[in-house]
């Protein structure tokens, strides 16, 4: 047994002891597991943003956890075990795989990309369109990303950056030009829509870009309010925290979302 395999089954033993014997864990159902789980993506997440070498193993073995006990509850209910969620992810890869396991073609990223979502609509399983892949729990940026990307598989796309430029100041006009507030909102939604293509077609990834403003805005505003003075913001004009925010700007660096910094 190597030592991944010796590592795993540790980790289904303890799994076992503490369904057990742990009063909590005894307690847990999938449902009551959901919203952990959410919250262990999302510190993956921000670990895998940062590049932390460290916190990403730390959350890989929580997110492991909550998978093995997904399967310690299936188990118990006679649905499937460990085994069969592991084996049916090897025979899915295998077969979405056929220029690595058959005697498909595929030369470059994006012709597996079509060979992978063509055999998942010929899959069927209740996937009866290209889209119907894209989980409705994803957050907004992330789903318009991800459906942009799926529909371009199939040739549903611009045919130059120029004319996704033009896209988004035509939105744009139209969001300016809106008048009531339910049109605005629809205008802006598809500003956003087309500002998130223009970023895919420049080898942006939205979601990374508004998490690094996001972390810039609060390191440089928590920097304004440490020098407040005595009577903190409340005692500020704005002029007085615009100096401030000036000089954050100047003297505080901007948080790297990866080792590879930019």
């Amino acid at each position: 047994m190597t030592a991944a395999q010796t590592a795993f089954q540790r980790l289904l033993t303890i799994m076992d002891e503490l369904r057990e014997q742990c009063p909590w864990d005894r307690k847990q159902t999938f449902q009551t597991l959901r919203k952990l789980t959410i919250e262990e993506t999302y510190e993956l997440a921000d670990e895998l943003l940062s590049e932390d070498l460290e916190g990403i193993k730390e959350e890989v073995g929580d997110l492991m956890l909550h998978l093995v006990f997904y399967a310690k509850i299936a188990s118990e209910q006679k649905a499937w075990d460990i085994t069969d969620a592991l084996n049916s992810v090897c025979e899915k890869l295998i077969v979405r795989h056929p220029h690595i396991y058959g005697d498909v073609v595929a030369d470059d990223e994006a012709a597996v990309k079509r060979n992978w979502e063509a055999i998942k609509l010929a899959e069927g399983k209740g996937k009866k369109t290209v889209l119907s892949g894209v989980p409705t729990a994803l957050p907004a940026v992330i789903k318009a990303m991800r459906m942009q990307e799926k529909t371009a598989q199939f040739g549903f796309d611009w045919d130059n950056t120029e004319q996704v430029w033009d896209k988004v100041r035509e939105e744009l006009e139209e969001f300016r030009l809106a008048d009531t507030v339910a049109e605005r909102e629809a205008e802006f939604g598809d500003l956003l829509f087309s500002l998130i293509n223009y970023a895919r077609w420049q080898g942006i990834d939205p979601e990374t870009a508004l998490e690094r403003t996001n972390r810039k805005f609060r390191q440089r505003f928590e920097y304004v309010e440490q020098r407040a003075g005595p009577g903190g913001l409340e005692a500020m004009d704005l002029p007085a925290m615009e100096q401030l925010w000036q000089k954050a700007k100047n003297e505080v660096s901007s948080p790297p979302l990866s080792a590879k910094g930019g």
